[in-house]
């Protein structure tokens, strides 16, 4: 017994949807015994553990009752006649399961077509105006294939726009607090610079000095909470069985970022203490 999904479709399906056929071949009309065939993808090949060459082989399913429900009272034998390439029909955190595609004596279900994303207005009215002749009391509908992939994706979408949101929050938060910091130090070293601007120091010079100290903190903060980063994202890609691997250039990338960020935030205030002239904070000296 192997527990497997099993698809109705046509002559045309594979084709249609670009699938690769790895061996054997696909339903044709000219073979009028492909009324009892059955492809397979790979992992449903593998499942049944046929030894040998998988095409030729026969199984059998369960038929469909009257209303449609499982008869398990009756078996029907299909023969394999090709294996298809793995294709993923569900959410990535699952594995490729097993899947057989068989001719249907019951034709229900959608009807799809492939076409050219720019002739989407076009077809779609094509399509509209023929349903409207063949089942005029029906209402019609329609979906992209795309759309019905992008929602198994739902909670990794909101997910990414809630962090988006809060890390917006944080580093605007962190961007003001660090300005106040930079502004509260150069008005407490105003007569220092003073005195480094008329002993000749240079406008680079005093703006790396301000800013260093608080540029060791950035890198304490970034070298404390990469390891943090590293085994969240870890451990949140360990839901999917198909999932990217995150290297350290991208925390190397996201250190570079937020030391970037905090610069610019601190430069401001020290560029203005460096530009200030010396004469006014040594007025009273």
């Amino acid at each position: 017994m192997v527990s497997l999904q099993n698809w109705q479709i046509d002559h045309d399906y594979i084709k249609t949807l670009g699938m690769k056929i790895m061996s054997g071949r696909d339903l044709s009309q000219d073979f009028p015994s492909d009324s009892s065939a059955v492809i397979l993808n790979e992992a449903a090949a593998q499942a049944f553990g046929f030894t040998g060459d998988p095409i030729g082989q026969r199984i059998n399913t369960f038929t469909d009752g009257p209303n449609g429900e499982i008869d398990k009272n009756h078996l029907r034998a299909l023969t394999v006649i090709g294996i298809v390439e793995n294709f993923h029909f569900e959410s990535l955190k699952q594995n490729v399961g097993p899947l057989m595609l068989f001719l249907s004596d019951r034709p229900r279900g959608n009807i799809l077509f492939r076409f050219e994303s720019a002739e989407t207005g076009q077809v779609i009215s094509v399509l509209e105006e023929k349903w409207r002749e063949v089942a005029p009391d029906q209402p019609f509908s329609y979906f992209f294939l795309d759309d019905m992939f992008a929602k198994m994706y739902s909670a990794e979408t909101r997910l990414g726009t809630i962090f988006g949101i809060f890390a917006t929050i944080t580093i605007m938060i962190a961007c003001l607090g660090l300005f106040a910091l930079t502004a509260f130090t150069a008005e407490q070293r105003t007569k220092e610079i003073g005195i480094r601007k008329v002993l000749g120091a240079s406008v680079s010079g005093i703006v790396i000095m301000l800013s260093k100290d608080f540029g060791k903190l950035v890198l304490i903060a970034f070298v404390l909470s990469t390891p943090f980063a590293w085994w969240g994202v870890n451990k949140w890609l360990e839901a999917y069985q198909y999932k990217v691997e995150i290297g350290w250039p991208i925390y190397l990338l996201a250190g570079v970022a937020a030391f970037a960020v905090a610069w610019i935030t601190m430069s401001f205030q020290s560029i203005r203490a460096a530009l200030s002239n010396p004469v006014n904070s040594l007025r009273s000296e």
